[in-house]
C-alpha cells in the first residue's frame, strides 16, 4: 500500500529534527533542566565536541535550543537551554512516540 497522505497515526506527529537519535537525547538532556553546560551534555549523550556541535546546531537552526556563551572565572563556557518551542517539541514527540507504543499493533 503506498501512502498519499497523512493518516491519523500517531507517528505523523513524530518530530523529524528530534527523532534523530543524538538529537533526541540532546532534547531529553536539556529537558530535565533550566540549563546545562556543553560538556555535561556531551558527556550525558556520551558523544564528542564536534558531534554535539553539529547535532546543536541544528536543533539551535530549529529554534529548540538556545546556545549561551560565557565564562566561569576566566575559563569560557556554553550553556546550552531547551527554548519553550523546544519544550513544547519534545513533549508532542513523546507523546506520540507513547501513542505508538500504546497503540502500534492496531488491534491487529
Amino acid at each position: 500500500m503506498t501512502e498519499t497522505h497523512h493518516g491519523a497515526h500517531p507517528r505523523h506527529a513524530l518530530d523529524e529534527v528530534i527523532h534523530a537519535p543524538v538529537r533526541f537525547s540532546i532534547v531529553a538532556t536539556l529537558a530535565a533542566a533550566d540549563k546545562a553546560e556543553f560538556a555535561f551534555v556531551r558527556d550525558t549523550v556520551e558523544v564528542s565536541d564536534s558531534v554535539l556541535s553539529r547535532q546543536v546546531t541544528t536543533l539551535e537552526k530549529a529554534g529548540y535550543v538556545a546556545v549561551t556563551k560565557g565564562y566561569v572565572g576566566k575559563r569560557p563556557r556554553t550553556w546550552l537551554a531547551l527554548t519553550s518551542a523546544g519544550r513544547a517539541a519534545f513533549a508532542a514527540h513523546c507523546q506520540a512516540l507513547r501513542a505508538i507504543a500504546g497503540d502500534g499493533a492496531g488491534g491487529a
